[in-house]
């Protein structure tokens, strides 16, 4: 499979676990699912590199997956959940992390290695992940409790615009150093 296909793939598995979630709405199966979905994404960039198959386009492409597939994610919840004021707000933390380093890097040059930030695409993967099959267990052992889902999802989206700041200000830092470098 090329990087894109894997990306593709990946896009496919979300979008099916989201459409099987709004059906079975079991938190737990919906977890799992979607561990076994978001593999792909971290394939993807290790089978670019592997067959030296790197390309602006196919990075471009899997920042838009990504996207989509937080989008999907949170739509679902928000929708089985009914916690969709909560899901647009995690919704724009993760948008605004991603933003605020694609915007800086329209101003100036940046190394990708110079933002390590506290709750990165990966940690929000695993977060999620986590969250739903701890909620689905909860479930399971006749423990269902509201508050898991909703206050896990609620410290998501905290996290996530806490990460959305913290990049924001690192780019205006940066920002600024550069304007007083101008003449």
């Amino acid at each position: 499979m090329t990087p894109n296909q894997v990306t593709s793939g990946g896009l496919v598995l979300v979008a099916l676990s989201c459409a099987a979630y709004l059906y079975h709405q079991s938190s737990l199966a919906f977890g799992l699912c979607l561990a076994f979905a978001f593999t792909f994404d971290a394939l993807d960039g290790a089978v670019a590199r592997r067959r030296h198959m790197s390309t602006k386009a196919g990075g471009y492409f899997d920042a838009m997956a990504d996207r989509y597939q937080e989008l999907a994610v949170f739509a679902a919840i928000g929708w089985v959940a009914d916690l969709w004021a909560i899901a647009m707000i995690a919704f724009a933390g993760g948008i605004l992390t991603s933003y605020a380093k694609a915007r800086t890097a329209i101003e100036i040059p940046i190394e990708n290695h110079a933002w390590p930030d506290f709750f990165e695409r990966m940690e929000r993967l695993v977060f999620i992940c986590v969250l739903l099959v701890a909620d689905g267990l909860a479930t399971a052992m006749s423990a269902a409790s509201p508050w898991i889902l909703t206050g896990g999802f609620a410290l998501y989206a905290l996290l996530a615009n806490a990460t959305a700041v913290q990049r924001i200000n690192r780019a205006f830092a940066m920002l600024k150093r550069a304007d007083a470098k101008q003449p």
